[in-house]
């Protein structure tokens, strides 16, 4: 794309506003084109610009110096990582900037901290060093560095995924069904599907192949009672209805009105008439108690540190911190022993996060395990053979993009073990 000066200026407009990161890039973003209400090529590349710099902000922070101006850290962005070369910028630039840039250009990252290289900060970094090596995480980062693609599911309820791939390769779409998910769909380029057919008619949603798989670990049966804990705006507890073929009874808790609120038309779409939102205060209502030892499936997509979708939001390692990944663990255990009360004897939770930290994974479930022994945990890669999901996977599922090419999400089988009555028999 050309160069302007007036598209220079959008960008650096962008980048001022956002790069404070006290509210999340992609909503400062919103609210930026709507009130600029700039041309589709204009906001492509403010958007690919924005989120390039957060992607890369380490880099650029260190090869700007002590003058890393949104102005310098776009120009440096574009030189080194968006394909642009200095004659291009030249009509842009102000005195001394061209050698400047020649100097970006020519950083060899590879004599970098790992930190820089990674694109991860320090704090980060020293986390994860306890449990991987430099190479791992070098690899961890350079993997969130990429853009994620866009994944589809199939309302399976409504549609077939060889109906939908036939439609939307008609239209010319380079269309690939998910090498996981039997439902799930990888388009290579990001078209806005909010006004597509198959959109609007309830046949598609998007959502990330690893959330996709997490439904399979749950595997609710059609007459089953199911609660997905933590329901934020519905994209989960939309799949497990339409496992269930509409049929049993699936509740949808969160505690945020306005996430509940964004599930309402995606529901009405869906063609759903078993799953029922509720508005709950916290982990322990008394709506949640009225359900003890009631359901069959819980689903806990656990409120955690988000640092598994940095592909997607890149800002979020910069809006965490040592501190608040504690706060979340403290959460995560309370939410995860209050939902473990909802089940059935014999019956199955998956506790999930977004994250790849194992502070806000297998240590969550081992401490639990160890003050529930009536909980034990189910091999994931068992039940993901008995879907027939071609994934190796050990006691516990821990997806990372460098490997599965889908968001860093980490999932967990837990299994209330049958009652026993005092004679030894099965009693459930």
């Amino acid at each position: 794309m050309l160069l302007t000066e007036y598209r220079l200026d959008l960008v650096i407009q962008a980048l001022r506003s956002i790069l404070p990161l006290e509210h999340p890039a992609d909503a400062m973003l919103r609210h930026f084109f709507q009130r600029e209400r700039i041309g589709s090529n204009e906001r492509a590349l403010v958007a690919e610009t924005v989120f390039g710099v957060l992607r890369h902000r380490l880099f650029l922070e260190h090869a700007c110096a002590n003058q890393a101006t949104p102005r310098r850290m776009a120009l440096a962005y574009w030189i080194k990582f968006s394909g642009y070369n200095l004659r291009e910028l030249t009509p842009l630039l102000k005195r001394d900037e061209a050698d400047w840039l020649g100097q970006v250009k020519a950083i060899n990252l590879a004599e970098l901290s790992l930190s820089v290289q990674a694109e991860l900060p320090e704090w980060l970094v020293e986390q994860l060093q306890i449990t991987m090596t430099d190479e791992t995480i070098l690899m961890l980062g350079r993997s969130m560095q990429q853009p994620a693609a866009l994944d589809l599911r199939v309302n399976t309820l409504l549609a077939t995924r060889d109906e939908v791939l036939q439609a939307l390769r008609a239209e010319g779409m380079d269309a690939q069904a998910t090498p996981y998910s039997p439902i799930g769909i990888r388009l290579k380029d990001k078209p806005s599907l909010t006004k597509h057919p198959l959109f609007l008619a309830g046949k598609i949603e998007v959502q990330d192949e690893g959330s996709q798989l997490l439904g399979f670990l749950l595997a609710p049966k059609r007459n089953d009672m199911v609660v997905d804990f933590c329901a934020g705006a519905g994209g989960k507890a939309l799949m497990l209805g339409a496992m269930m073929q509409s049929q049993g009874r699936l509740y949808a808790l969160d505690v945020s009105e306005k996430r509940l609120a964004n599930l309402k038309p995606r529901l009405k779409r869906s063609g759903l008439s078993n799953l029922h939102p509720q508005l709950i205060a916290h982990e322990n209502d008394s709506k949640i108690k009225r359900l003890a030892g009631k359901i069959d499936r819980v689903l806990v997509d656990a409120p955690c540190s988000g640092l598994g979708t940095l592909r997607r939001n890149p800002d979020i390692k910069f809006r965490q911190s040592s501190q608040s990944v504690t706060e979340f663990t403290q959460l995560q255990a309370s939410i995860l022993a209050s939902a473990s009360k909802l089940l059935k004897p014999g019956g199955r939770l998956v506790y999930t996060t977004c994250s790849f930290l194992p502070q806000e994974n297998r240590a969550i479930v081992d401490a639990f395990l160890a003050d529930h022994p009536e909980f034990t945990l189910r091999p994931a890669g068992e039940i993901l053979a008995q879907q027939k999901i071609p994934l190796e996977a050990e006691e516990c599922l821990q997806l990372l993009p460098q490997l599965h090419s889908t968001d860093a999400f980490f999932a967990a089988v837990l299994e209330r073990v049958k009652a026993v009555a005092p004679n030894n028999v099965d009693s459930a």
